[in-house]
């Protein structure tokens, strides 16, 4: 059995993060490993949500594991709430990764062109750097814009997306993908560039006129749980971008469905079929 590590935060209430990280990966056949760096009582969309800070933890955890010479196929990022935990992800990267090891990073930062309250330039620098250790990047358009020094922009076309491609390639040597990519009116889907192979691929299906905290954290554990199931890189995001759309389709049936995340545990059935047709 295939095992990733997944390395963000947990909020007890509120589907993101680990929340729908562990549960995903592990009902797609993939033993799922936590290293959690917080502790929320809910996610962030919440008001007075208490918050613990679980940095300290992270060294003492991973050199437990270092001497029970436990290892891992993948390496998934996601929510990184500072600095340090920047640095010891690479830490840990450097650490655990072999050249077989899939190294995931979800550059989570901000969107709709700023970043998230508390990030600023230099943490955005980092990121970048981070990124230098990916197999797989993921960043949104906005994060993309502040790893490469591009403007935003709100209404763009097929060139502006290679162009921040071209400046993710700078640094990184993976292959990088961006999410939240709209080609035409009422799609979205993603743009990717595989370096390596110097070769483009996008995928686009219908937007859904919704908007649920921790659809990506759904997308990005679905792309992962895929890949370690030995779909390849275009058919692992086609499979996530689908499922995604199906599962906030799922939760729009309900109309006292919640506001603080998809109904993931809903489409759990469809996605090991998908899965099952997709191999």
């Amino acid at each position: 059995m295939k095992r990733v590590l997944s390395i963000q935060d947990i909020s007890c209430f509120g589907k993101c993060s680990q929340t729908v990280a562990l549960p995903v990966i592990s009902a797609m056949g993939v033993e799922t490993v936590m290293l959690p760096t917080a502790l929320l009582s809910t996610h962030t969309k919440f008001k007075n949500f208490t918050f613990k800070d679980l940095t300290e933890e992270l060294i003492p955890i991973t050199e437990h594991w270092k001497k029970e010479e436990i290892k891992f196929d993948a390496i998934y990022t996601g929510y990184l709430g500072s600095r340090e935990e920047i640095e010891i992800a690479r830490r840990i990267f450097d650490e655990f990764a072999t050249k077989e090891t899939l190294i995931f990073i979800d550059p989570v930062m901000g969107d709709n062109g700023v970043l998230y309250t508390g990030f600023d330039e230099e943490y955005a620098r980092l990121n970048r750097d981070l990124c230098t250790k990916g197999t797989i990047i993921v960043p949104n358009i906005t994060e993309a814009c502040f790893m490469t020094g591009v403007p935003y922009k709100e209404e763009y076309d097929e060139k502006y997306i290679k162009e921040l491609l071209a400046g993710l390639s700078e640094f990184c040597t993976g292959i990088a993908v961006l999410t939240g990519v709209s080609l035409s009116e009422g799609n979205t889907g993603i743009y990717g560039y595989d370096i390596k192979n110097d070769r483009y691929f996008n995928y686009q299906n219908d937007k859904v006129n919704a908007s649920y905290h921790g659809t990506g954290d759904l997308f990005s554990s679905v792309t992962v749980g895929a890949l370690m199931n030995g779909l390849s890189v275009e058919d692992a995001f086609k499979l996530a971008a689908d499922h995604t759309a199906l599962t906030i389709r799922e939760t729009l049936k309900d109309i006292d469905s919640p506001w603080y995340g998809v109904d993931f545990e809903a489409t759990f059935g469809k996605l090991i079929q998908a899965l099952e047709n997709a191999r």
